[in-house]
């Protein structure tokens, strides 16, 4: 069996080729370090020749952040973007340009919100930092 198909099964969910399908896509783009729209991932089936509808796409991706599979990341480039759900924390950069997004960790950015958090009397239980940036001008 597929490790697709464990990671579906584990999850709750029917194993269906557009499922399949879309989450090979993600584990590719994750390997890539990218982020795929609902869009994305239409028009990467759609170039492989696989005939999965965007409706589809939207519901199996729906399906999948239900199941915790993957995260939806709602930046303001105007549409929402998916990543596999890796159980580690990480912040992430935007590219307003190009859309682009950066995974990062940095531990000294981690320690001083606990420390902003702790100073105030609470205690940090999560937290989504994101930096939007432009290229720099030569």
């Amino acid at each position: 069996m597929s490790i697709e198909n464990q990671e579906l099964r584990k999850a709750g969910l029917k194993v269906t080729l557009p499922r399949v399908k879309i989450l090979q896509l993600l584990e590719q783009a994750e390997s890539d370090n990218q982020h795929f729209s609902a869009e994305d991932v239409y028009r990467a089936l759609m170039e492989s020749g696989e005939d999965v509808g965007l409706a589809t796409v939207y519901r199996v991706l729906t399906q999948f952040e239900a199941a915790g599979l993957v995260t939806r990341h709602n930046f303001e480039t105007g549409h929402s973007v998916f990543e596999l759900e890796k159980g580690d924390h990480h912040d992430h950069i935007v590219c307003m340009e190009t859309g682009e997004v950066i995974e990062f960790f940095d531990e000294v950015i981690e320690s001083r919100q606990r420390q902003l958090v702790a100073e105030r009397g609470f205690e940090l239980v999560d937290h989504s930092l994101v930096l939007y940036v432009k290229p720099k001008k030569a």
